[in-house]
């Protein structure tokens, strides 16, 4: 049972109410909305950039007030507003919804663009719009005024922990008894030239543009952009008025590495922590867990780590693990979300997507990918995870509906 945050044992002073998922939405670069995104992951593997080639918000704001959001903002509110449809009438207490939406970068877009603006033509022309559209917490606010939910409104910025590290917030809002309702989410639009070079001369990108989770001959991730949401809401509430739940979250932990800015602890340490903390959350053992969804980006280091940290936790080869990055590339804090949203999906579906791009498995990795196609899985008490620059950790326990 989801518990206070911050208990160690899966108990706390205020008993949990149980928290399913009503309602999912989502805008990637292999799909928007549910059909197209499942049917995309379990597709073949693009190469290079994974861009959002068709994302129009205009529906939500019109032709004049979208020039007044950024790209990421836009990613935000589609996938919220379709979560939220998709979730039907909750018909709750505006007060007691709440909020989260989770970015690593915000509005860099606009931030590049409006840079440009004052080298070029001065100070004076530089948008009177640039703090709001650039501000972080933008995707938050722009949920909250668009759909008048007026409880807690919070951003996370954990770099590419903060979806999962989001939902885990919203629902926890809803465990505690402080929402009935909430919206947990987060979005990401870094593929700029300033963001694209950032992350080149650092070495983490793929040079072949080819994203391969646990390969031997994986280089580096493929960066990607996009948005998810998730509705959140307490299971009584949600079974009495009829509503169709996914799964249910049964817990969430997230942990600090202390240890590096980019390069995880050694042997995954943070990682072990956190998904036993997701565990004991959920009052679970590790032999309870059939699949886990993996933060997977590619990246020699962060690949090897996480696969560490997989068999030290629940043992060699361990459960049925997929990355979708394959599939989307790395699309930094809105990757979380769209693993949760993934994760939800396999539940409906009774599948697991295979890992694309991965050919040859790095023998150094001793775990169960998922490769070659999909997998038929009877749903069970699943993990994902989610691994951000700064040594953020989180993790997400579902179960099913």
């Amino acid at each position: 049972m989801l518990a206070v945050q911050g208990s160690p044992d899966g108990g706390g002073s205020i008993p949990g109410r149980r928290v399913v998922i009503t309602g999912i939405g989502v805008i990637a670069p292999c799909g928007t909305g549910a059909d197209e995104f499942w049917s995309g992951l379990l597709g073949p593997a693009p190469t290079g950039p994974r861009r959002v080639e068709h994302l129009d918000a205009t529906g939500l704001y019109g032709p004049k007030d979208i020039r007044r959001v950024d790209r990421f903002t836009q990613f935000a509110a589609v996938a919220a507003a379709e979560a939220v449809k998709d979730a039907g009438a909750i018909d709750a207490d505006p007060d007691r919804v709440g909020v989260v939406m989770g970015t690593g970068i915000g509005g860099l877009e606009t931030f590049e663009a409006q840079m440009h603006v004052l080298i070029e033509k001065g100070e004076r022309r530089v948008s009177p719009f640039l703090v709001p559209m650039m501000m972080g917490n933008r995707a938050a606010a722009d949920v909250s005024m668009r759909h008048g939910f007026r409880g807690p409104c919070e951003a996370t910025v954990t770099a590419c922990a903060a979806g999962t590290h989001s939902i885990a917030n919203a629902a926890r809002l809803v465990a505690t008894g402080r929402c009935d309702v909430a919206v947990g989410g987060s979005a990401e639009a870094a593929i700029t030239p300033l963001g694209v070079a950032g992350f080149s001369n650092m070495t983490a990108l793929s040079s072949s543009g080819i994203s391969r989770p646990f390969d031997v001959r994986r280089d580096g991730f493929v960066i990607g952009e996009g948005g998810g949401a998730l509705v959140l809401e307490e299971r009584e509430r949600a079974q009495a008025r009829g509503a169709h739940i996914y799964a249910e979250v049964l817990g969430a932990a997230n942990t600090a590495d202390a240890y590096d800015v980019v390069a995880p602890a050694p042997e995954g340490r943070g990682a072990v922590a956190c998904m036993l903390q997701a565990l004991a959350d959920a009052q679970l053992r590790p032999e309870d867990v059939t699949h886990i969804n993996a933060h997977g980006t590619s990246t020699p280091l962060n690949d090897e780590a996480e696969a560490t940290a997989v068999v030290t936790v629940f043992g060699a080869p361990g459960p049925a693990l997929t990355s979708i990055k394959g599939i989307t590339g790395h699309s930094l804090a809105a990757s979380g979300s769209l693993e949760a949203v993934a994760l939800a999906l396999t539940y409906e579906h009774g599948l697991i997507p295979p890992t694309a791009g991965l050919e040859e498995l790095d023998p150094k990795v001793e775990i169960d990918v998922v490769r070659d196609g999909p997998r038929p899985w009877t749903p069970g008490p699943a993990m994902s995870n989610s691994f951000g620059f700064g040594g953020h950790n989180g993790a997400l326990v579902f179960g099913p509906a």
